[in-house]
């Protein structure tokens, strides 16, 4: 069982296809919907494999966590009529994904370990070790390429390169902010640590609102509170449920994304092991069973779905 890989419907005339890493989403005027395929990324390369519930755990993670925000900011989600999709608001969107880091992991600690000490223009302390927190959480931001790498920029070059208003940029830090604290406290409450993770936004009858997925295993990672301080005393990896594991089995198998990296093939225990977490995580993060759909017709079925929303 391969998953859901690819996304070539017949639908009616003037429906826009975008086949995005992980999601695909589909226009027709004002409508927009996503499909979350079951294809897996990590340094900006789709993986040969997908991985099978990946994607209904990524759309219904998602739904949970933007319906507890929009007393926050307007969301973009309006409904998910099948597991795999989600349909919602056409934003204008913002090309920048607001990074935010409570904990000194992943990317902030391959930096800080090579002997940076400025991450998108944010000063890091001196003495951290790896997993530490920071003494409140930064915002690191990057730029949402439309292919290839996304890439660190700090606010100052933002700012000089007028990618955004100031105005504008000043409230996505607030409302960053605002939701990492929503998604820390929800984490807190069901035993897990929000390490960091992303933020998109877009503007929708002129109001800064939330777009694309939220504090989901492929835009978050999550530490577990019960084993954290005794791992950091003992400089023991943190237990973690995010698809940083994903990213350290590929480094060890000798890929980075680097020019001549050749991407490694996952046999099917790791397939199965991957599908096995993001399905763990769906259950700690909402505290609810996960009931997997049926792959049988699965194609067919989401074809349905998405003709009868576009007529």
């Amino acid at each position: 069982m391969e998953g859901i890989r690819s996304t070539l419907y017949n639908l009616p005339d003037g429906v826009t296809r975008y086949e995005g890493k992980v999601r695909d989403v589909f226009t027709r005027d004002n409508i927009f919907v996503s499909v979350a395929s079951d294809r897996i990324s990590a340094f900006d390369h789709i993986l040969p494999r997908s991985i099978p519930y990946k994607g209904q755990v990524l759309n219904q993670i998602a739904a949970y966590f933007l319906d507890s925000v929009r007393d926050i900011i307007p969301v973009w989600l309006d409904s998910t009529p099948d597991p795999n999709v989600s349909v919602g608001r056409k934003c204008t969107p913002i090309r920048i994904e607001m990074v935010v880091r409570g904990y000194l992991s992943g990317h902030s600690w391959r930096e800080y370990r090579s002997g940076k000490r400025f991450l998108c223009g944010v000063p890091l302390p001196e003495g951290l070790m790896e997993n530490d927190p920071f003494p409140e959480p930064i915002i690191t931001p990057s730029t949402k390429a439309m292919e290839g790498h996304d890439e660190d920029i700090s606010k100052e070059e933002i700012l000089e390169r007028n990618l955004v208003d100031r105005q504008i940029y000043e409230e996505m830090e607030i409302k960053s902010r605002q939701l990492f604290e929503r998604g820390t406290q929800m984490a807190l409450k069901r035993g897990l640590i929000l390490v960091d993770t992303k933020y998109e936004f877009g503007i929708y009858n002129g109001a800064l609102t939330l777009m694309d997925e939220l504090h989901t295993p492929d835009s978050s990672r999550y530490f577990y509170l019960d084993t954290y301080f005794e791992n950091q005393i003992l400089h023991r990896p943190q237990n973690q449920l995010s698809k940083e594991f994903v990213r350290e089995w590929l480094i060890a198998n000798g890929f980075q994304g680097r020019t001549g990296d050749k991407m490694p093939l996952m046999d099917d225990s790791m397939v199965e092991t991957v599908s096995k977490r993001y399905i763990e995580l769906y259950e700690k993060i909402t505290g609810r069973d996960f009931i997997p759909a049926s792959y049988d017709q699965v194609d067919e079925r989401i074809s349905r779905v998405l003709n009868g929303i576009f007529g």
